[in-house]
Formats: C-alpha cells, sequence, structure tokens
C-alpha cells in the first residue's frame, strides 16, 4: 500500500513539453531518497488542461502542480513527499484558497462545470496498465453483455439511451447498430474512426492515450450485438502515442482472455487490429475509410448501399468513432435511463471539444450538452486573453460554421448548431477574439478543404478550388459584389452536389461569415479595408509625427528599410517597401505607429 501517488501526465501534449524526463526524475529522486515503497508513479493520459502542461498531480492531496520542469523534481520530492510541505509556488494559481489550503479540482472553473465520461479515465489511470482500468469496473460492461443479455438487448439499451454519433453526423447509435444487426452476411466486421483530421482536434487522440481499454471493451459489446467476430481501429500513423496504448491494450486484453475465442467461457469471439492511415482528411469519411483499410486509395463510396448493408470487403459493417465507444460501457452498466437524464431531450449525454485559439485555458473539455458557448468561453476556458472581445467560435473544424457573439448563449447540442449554419462536428473548438478578420478564417478553412479533397467529385475539387480563388481575389482588394452572390451559389451548388460529406459541409465556414459577418465582406470589397487588419494587402502601417519620438528604433527593426528618419525629422514609412510585417507597430515604444 503506498501512501502517495504522483501522476505525471503522459498525453501528446505534455510529452512534448517533456513530461517523460519529468517521470523519469521522480523515479530517480523518489529511490534517491528511499521512498519507493511508499510513493509510487503513474504515467496517465491526459489532464484536460493543456495550456499548463507538463501537470503532475500528488495524491492524497490533489496538488495540482503545472508547468513542472525536470529541475522542480528533487524540490517536490524533498519538500512535499519527504516533508509533507506543498511546493506554493509550482501550484495551479486556482486551486489555492486565501488560507493556501488546495481547493478539489471540481471547485475549480476549468472543471467544475465538466462531466466527464468518455474521458473518466484519462489523467486517472495508468492506460498502459489493464489491472488499473480493470479496477475502476473495466470489462464489467462486456461481462454483462456477453453472459446476461442477448443481443437485441444490447441494441436495445443503446437505442433507448438516445446516444447520437460523435464523429459530426449525430446519426442516432442504436440504430446503426440495429441495422447492422439486420443485415444479412456470412461476415461482419465492427470498426473504429480514430482518424481524426480536424485542424485541432485531439479529443479520440486523447482517449486512446489515456483510456485505450474503454474502446476496445466498447467494441467488443458492439460486434457480441450486431453478429461480428473481427474488427479493426483505423487510426491515423501520426499518433505514434496512441498507437503504441492501443497496441499494448490489446495485447493485455488478448492475454486476460477478453478478446480472441470464447470470451467469458460463451460462444462469442472476437479479434482486433489496427489499421494505420497516411494522414488524408477524405479517410474520416466512413466509405473511405474502409477503401484505405481494403488498401485501396482513400476515395468515398456512393450511398446507398451503407456501410451496414455492404461496407468494408463488401459485408456488413459497423462503424463508430472513438468518443462514441467510449460512453458504451458506461450505458451497459449503469443503464439507458440514466445516460438519458444527462443532456437534452434530443441531445444526450456529454461531448468532449479540443478548446482551442484565442482563449485562456487551452485544452480538452467535456461538457453536458445542452451547456451554452458562454459558459465553455468565459468560464471553462478562462475568457479571452488580454482583455480582448470575444468574436466568434467555430465548431465542427472546417466542415462547420462560425457563431458570432450574438449567439454566445446557444446550448451546445446537435440541432441548436444546424439551426445557427453550424454542426457539432467531432469536437474542434477554435475561438476568435477581436483582431480575427472572418474572410481570411473562411480562406484558411476553405484552403485546408481544397488542399485535402480526394478529387473523386467535380463539385469539391473544382467548386472548393473556384470558392477559394474568389476569396484570394477578394482579400487581396480586388474583389466585386458580384463575387459575394458567385460565392453563395457555388456554396449552395456543392452543399447540394457533392459525393460525400465532407464535401456537402466544405462551403459551411464561409456559408455562415457571409451571413454573420457579411459587413467585413463588404469593407474587403468596397472600401478596400480589412476591418481586423489581418489581410496584407488591404493593410498599411503609418507612424503619428505627433507621437513619434525619434528614437530610430522602429528603422533599426526594419527588416527591409523602409523606415527613414532622423532626430529632428519624425520618422515615415515608405510603402513601396514595406511588407507589412508589422514588427515596427510591435516594437515602438510610444504606440506611435498604427495599423490602417
Amino acid at each position: 500500500m503506498y501512501r502517495a501517488h504522483v501522476l505525471v501526465c503522459g498525453g501528446t501534449g505534455c510529452t512534448s513539453s517533456g513530461s517523460a524526463k519529468i517521470q523519469e526524475e521522480f523515479t530517480k529522486e523518489i529511490q534517491k531518497k528511499g521512498l519507493e515503497n511508499e510513493v509510487k508513479v503513474v504515467q496517465t493520459g491526459c489532464f484536460g488542461l493543456c495550456a499548463l502542461g507538463p501537470i503532475v498531480i500528488v495524491y492524497p492531496e490533489g496538488a495540482f502542480y503545472s508547468m513542472v520542469k525536470p529541475e522542480d523534481v528533487a524540490e517536490i520530492v524533498e519538500e512535499h513527499l519527504l516533508k509533507g510541505r506543498i511546493v506554493q509556488r509550482l501550484l495551479y494559481e486556482e486551486t489555492i484558497h486565501q488560507d493556501d489550503e488546495i481547493k478539489s479540482l471540481n471547485e475549480v472553473d476549468f472543471y467544475k462545470k465538466q462531466m466527464r465520461l468518455a474521458l473518466r479515465n484519462c489523467g486517472v489511470i495508468n492506460p498502459e496498465n489493464i489491472e488499473e482500468y480493470i479496477a475502476l469496473d473495466g470489462y464489467q460492461a462486456l461481462g454483462k453483455a456477453v453472459t446476461e443479455m442477448k443481443p437485441e438487448e444490447v441494441i436495445a439499451v443503446v437505442k433507448d439511451s438516445g446516444l447520437r454519433g460523435r464523429g459530426g453526423a449525430g446519426f442516432p447509435t442504436g440504430l446503426k447498430w440495429q441495422f447492422t444487426a439486420q443485415a444479412q452476411g456470412d461476415q461482419k466486421y465492427v470498426c473504429c474512426n480514430a482518424d481524426e483530421g480536424d485542424p485541432g482536434a485531439f479529443m479520440d487522440r486523447s482517449i486512446l492515450e489515456g483510456d485505450p481499454h474503454a474502446v476496445i471493451e466498447a467494441m467488443a459489446i458492439a460486434a457480441y450485438a450486431v453478429g461480428a467476430d473481427k474488427g479493426f481501429v483505423y487510426i491515423r500513423a501520426e499518433y505514434p502515442i496512441a498507437v503504441k496504448r492501443l497496441q499494448i491494450a490489446i495485447d493485455q486484453a488478448k492475454e486476460y482472455g477478453l478478446l480472441g475465442d470464447h470470451i467469458f467461457d460463451s460462444d462469442f469471439s472476437f479479434d482486433l487490429e489496427i489499421r494505420l492511415g497516411a494522414g488524408a482528411f477524405v479517410c474520416g469519411e466512413e466509405t473511405a475509410l474502409m477503401n484505405s483499410i481494403e488498401g485501396m486509395r482513400g476515395e468515398p463510396r456512393p450511398r446507398p448501399p451503407f456501410p451496414a448493408v455492404k461496407g468494408l470487403f463488401g459485408k456488413p459493417t459497423l462503424l463508430n468513432n472513438v468518443e462514441t465507444y467510449a460512453n458504451i460501457p458506461l450505458i451497459i452498466r449503469n443503464g439507458a435511463e440514466w445516460f438519458g437524464k444527462i443532456g437534452t431531450e434530443k441531445s444526450k449525454g456529454t461531448k468532449v471539444f479540443a478548446l482551442g485559439g484565442k482563449i485562456n485555458n487551452t485544452g480538452l473539455v467535456e461538457i453536458p450538452m445542452g451547456t451554452t458557448l458562454r459558459e465553455i468561453v468565459e468560464e471553462i476556458g478562462g475568457g479571452i486573453p488580454n482583455g480582448k472581445k470575444f468574436k466568434a467560435a467555430q465548431t465542427g473544424g472546417p466542415s462547420g460554421g462560425c457563431i458570432p457573439a450574438s449567439l454566445i448563449d446557444t446550448p451546445i447540442d446537435y440541432d441548436s448548431l444546424i439551426q445557427i449554419g453550424s454542426m457539432m462536428g467531432s469536437g474542434g473548438l477554435i475561438v476568435m477574439d477581436e483582431d480575427t478578420c472572418m474572410v481570411d478564417i473562411a480562406k484558411f478553412f476553405l484552403e485546408f478543404t481544397v488542399d485535402e479533397s480526394c478529387g473523386k467529385c467535380a463539385p469539391c475539387r473544382i467548386g472548393t478550388k473556384r470558392m477559394l480563388e474568389i476569396l484570394e481575389k477578394i482579400t487581396h482588394g480586388q474583389g466585386t459584389m458580384e463575387d459575394l452572390d458567385k460565392l453563395q451559389e457555388l456554396a449552395t451548388t456543392i452543399k447540394n452536389s457533392a459525393l460525400c460529406g465532407l464535401g456537402q459541409t466544405a462551403p459551411n465556414p464561409v456559408l455562415s461569415t457571409l451571413h454573420y459577418f457579411r459587413d467585413e465582406y463588404i469593407a474587403h470589397v468596397v472600401d478596400k479595408k480589412c476591418p481586423a487588419g489581418v489581410c496584407k494587402a488591404l493593410t498599411a502601417f503609418e507612424i503619428d509625427p505627433d507621437k513619434c519620438r525619434r528614437c530610430s528604433i522602429c528603422a533599426k527593426q526594419c527588416p527591409v528599410s523602409a523606415i527613414s528618419g532622423d532626430k529632428q525629422t519624425p520618422y515615415h514609412i515608405d510603402k513601396t517597401k514595406c511588407i507589412k510585417c508589422g514588427v515596427c507597430a510591435e516594437k515602438c515604444p510610444f504606440k506611435a505607429i498604427e495599423k490602417k
């Protein structure tokens, strides 16, 4: 029995900041002090508050140490673990009471409105140790399903729970399971979509890094329910930590008899393999994913037939994403009614978001459906840095829409987001402040879509390229009002005629910004100005002669020698030479240089 546990985040974010070295230092220092039989060091998954990594939490006190460096470890071991004195200077500031006591993480703004279901074990257990997962009721749901329930009863529970697909489309999960179960075939497959391609999204990666057994257990339950005996997890090769831990978990599950033949001494057998993707965004689409598993080019197939009828290798196939599966063991253990009480009437349960952009608390959050965007941005996210104003939020990645500040009280659920021209997507949530150009944002996401289009259908291959050309024309000050009409027409045509869901939703960022921020488009077209000062072709820097102190700092910092002046003459910028890098305005101590 250990008197203390040191939990070190082993997620990708903290690992990239050196958490592996920190874990090594803890092990070394603990041995040096002779505490190896009293203190256990545990590598965990993501704690969520990625902006403060590397993170170390010491229990039983629950001391949340943030931005820990290897050189801090000796002090934590000496002061906290040996002498019982918490190292105040390393504590996350919000966990400190005025009387120097430690707040529970559930009292901290970032965590107190969250409900961690899919993320329940992330940051809690060692993901490479199956016994820790089992100790927290792991594989009980699989045992219950296989030994106590008929396949149709499992499907009924999932249907009654109201769980909808967390990959973006929001299709009822139980209904998809039912279609696959009813399909005729001598072989059926269960697949997991872990090909997380949205810019800034890392929900699925974090679940697989922090709790891979939850996904394995859920896939086995799904296989039992639909009559499959073979499964594949399709994951992008850019997730090496997730791939490694998932393979370890699969090997452990086989060793414990939880994968393989005659699971729980029943007639049910299920085997699972990993398939690596090459990072193509289109392979997040279910039929393109299956093509890729089969060794073919990752391109969507026309539907129908749908995968439930004719999927992988032409056989009935069930496909859900990582987060969807992560909810299944809880639903089987606790029942459909328990899950149905969480969230809203049509959007049950919770949703995991990767919160990023112009926000203080960057990281991974899981909130009950129906939580408002304001609660996420202002309370969980800690607001906008540097006192800037909230301008918009992009949900749904490159296929989603931009939500303006006027709609910040919109509840986050499937139907509410569709109504305002956005979508849930897989869970990326990018926050933008007043310095963001919405035309430039639409162009950014469309550049991504054009680059990632598989090229199979003309509306996506040609149409998105034409839209991007128009946006580039507008941001270079060459746009016309007719171009706005062309953008609207092209977007509507692509939405109605593209082959797959990715192509059909590609115009969403343009449509939503045209709708809510049309004044910015008009400013670019009519006034030839970028209100946010982002589009370089429409931006100029000028020195206010009344504020200029003739210090020459701007001239010395200019990389192209576009600024001249002397002690008697105010400095000025030669606009024919200026490359609009903004260094002069950034370095001027007197704020004499303005962006026009």
